[in-house]
Protein backbone atom coordinates (compact mmCIF):
# COMPACT_ATOMS: atom_id res chain seq x y z
CA UNK A 1 0.00 0.00 0.00
CA UNK A 2 2.91 2.24 0.71
CA UNK A 3 4.51 1.88 -2.22
CA UNK A 4 1.13 3.22 -3.95
CA UNK A 5 0.66 5.72 -2.17
CA UNK A 6 4.35 6.95 -3.05
CA UNK A 7 3.99 5.88 -6.64
CA UNK A 8 0.96 8.02 -6.56
CA UNK A 9 2.12 10.91 -5.37
CA UNK A 10 5.07 11.19 -7.71
CA UNK A 11 2.79 11.06 -10.50
CA UNK A 12 1.04 14.20 -9.39
CA UNK A 13 3.95 16.26 -8.36
CA UNK A 14 5.15 15.20 -11.66
CA UNK A 15 2.63 16.75 -13.14
CA UNK A 16 2.53 19.81 -10.80
CA UNK A 17 6.01 20.91 -9.35
CA UNK A 18 8.31 18.12 -9.52
CA UNK A 19 11.52 20.51 -9.14
CA UNK A 20 9.88 21.62 -5.79
CA UNK A 21 9.74 18.51 -4.50
CA UNK A 22 13.56 17.29 -5.28
CA UNK A 23 14.75 21.01 -3.69
CA UNK A 24 12.37 19.16 -0.43
CA UNK A 25 13.92 15.74 -0.88
CA UNK A 26 17.21 17.20 -0.91
CA UNK A 27 16.65 19.36 1.99
CA UNK A 28 15.77 16.91 4.57
CA UNK A 29 17.85 13.64 3.17
CA UNK A 30 20.17 14.24 5.93
CA UNK A 31 18.23 15.28 8.50
CA UNK A 32 14.49 14.02 8.09
CA UNK A 33 14.53 11.65 4.68
CA UNK A 34 10.87 10.02 5.81
CA UNK A 35 9.01 13.78 5.98
CA UNK A 36 9.69 13.96 2.44
CA UNK A 37 8.66 10.78 1.56
CA UNK A 38 5.31 11.61 3.97
CA UNK A 39 4.96 14.68 1.80
CA UNK A 40 4.69 12.16 -0.87
CA UNK A 41 2.17 9.98 0.40
CA UNK A 42 -0.02 11.89 1.96
CA UNK A 43 -1.04 15.04 0.47
CA UNK A 44 0.17 14.27 -3.64
CA UNK A 45 -0.50 10.13 -3.15
CA UNK A 46 -3.70 10.13 -0.47
CA UNK A 47 -4.92 13.46 -0.82
CA UNK A 48 -4.44 14.69 -4.65
CA UNK A 49 -5.33 11.55 -5.74
CA UNK A 50 -8.97 11.49 -4.94
CA UNK A 51 -11.76 12.13 -7.50
CA UNK A 52 -13.51 14.87 -6.01
CA UNK A 53 -11.48 17.83 -7.29
CA UNK A 54 -9.55 17.95 -10.22
CA UNK A 55 -5.73 19.15 -9.77
CA UNK A 56 -6.51 22.85 -10.66
CA UNK A 57 -8.93 23.26 -8.47
CA UNK A 58 -7.25 21.08 -5.75
CA UNK A 59 -4.28 24.15 -6.05
CA UNK A 60 -6.58 27.15 -5.72
CA UNK A 61 -8.36 25.57 -2.74
CA UNK A 62 -4.62 24.87 -1.33
CA UNK A 63 -3.38 28.34 -2.61
CA UNK A 64 -5.69 30.07 -0.48
CA UNK A 65 -5.57 27.56 2.67
CA UNK A 66 -1.57 28.87 2.89
CA UNK A 67 -2.51 32.50 2.27
CA UNK A 68 -4.06 32.03 5.12
CA UNK A 69 -2.24 30.61 7.16
CA UNK A 70 0.42 33.20 6.46
CA UNK A 71 4.34 32.53 6.95
CA UNK A 72 4.66 29.86 4.22
CA UNK A 73 5.78 31.43 1.64
CA UNK A 74 8.13 28.97 0.14
CA UNK A 75 5.18 26.37 -0.05
CA UNK A 76 2.61 29.29 -1.86
CA UNK A 77 4.89 29.66 -4.08
CA UNK A 78 5.05 26.02 -4.79
CA UNK A 79 2.03 26.04 -4.73
CA UNK A 80 1.39 28.87 -7.20
CA UNK A 81 4.12 27.22 -9.52
CA UNK A 82 2.20 24.00 -9.48
CA UNK A 83 -1.21 25.74 -9.95
CA UNK A 84 0.09 27.13 -13.28
CA UNK A 85 1.65 24.17 -14.74
CA UNK A 86 -1.67 22.34 -13.81
CA UNK A 87 -3.53 25.18 -15.93
CA UNK A 88 -5.09 27.83 -13.80
CA UNK A 89 -4.32 31.40 -15.15
CA UNK A 90 -2.62 34.05 -13.46
CA UNK A 91 -6.09 35.71 -13.34
CA UNK A 92 -7.39 32.89 -10.92
CA UNK A 93 -4.63 32.88 -9.15
CA UNK A 94 -4.58 36.95 -8.34
CA UNK A 95 -8.44 36.31 -7.76
CA UNK A 96 -8.19 33.96 -5.06
CA UNK A 97 -5.28 35.80 -3.54
CA UNK A 98 -6.95 39.37 -3.35
CA UNK A 99 -10.13 37.29 -1.95
CA UNK A 100 -8.52 35.94 0.86
CA UNK A 101 -7.83 39.71 1.80
CA UNK A 102 -11.64 39.02 3.29
CA UNK A 103 -10.87 36.31 5.40
CA UNK A 104 -7.05 36.71 6.29
CA UNK A 105 -6.50 39.81 5.69
CA UNK A 106 -4.95 42.57 3.44
CA UNK A 107 -0.99 41.77 4.54
CA UNK A 108 -1.64 38.19 4.08
CA UNK A 109 -3.23 39.04 0.50
CA UNK A 110 -0.65 41.25 -0.14
CA UNK A 111 2.50 38.88 1.06
CA UNK A 112 0.75 36.43 -1.29
CA UNK A 113 0.24 38.53 -4.26
CA UNK A 114 3.89 39.39 -4.16
CA UNK A 115 4.70 35.74 -4.39
CA UNK A 116 2.69 35.47 -6.96
CA UNK A 117 4.87 38.08 -8.58
CA UNK A 118 8.23 36.37 -8.00
CA UNK A 119 6.97 33.13 -9.16
CA UNK A 120 5.15 34.96 -12.63
CA UNK A 121 8.80 36.65 -12.75
CA UNK A 122 10.51 33.58 -12.69
CA UNK A 123 8.68 31.99 -15.18
CA UNK A 124 8.75 34.78 -17.72
CA UNK A 125 12.98 34.59 -16.56
CA UNK A 126 13.19 31.02 -17.67
CA UNK A 127 11.66 31.43 -20.58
Amino acid sequence: MSEDRYQKGIKNLKVMNPQSFKILEDNLKDIAPDLARYVVEFPYGDIYSRSGLDLKTRELVTIASVTTMGGAQTQLKSHIKGALNVGCTKEEILEVLIQMAVYAGFPRAINGVLAAKEVFENIKSEK
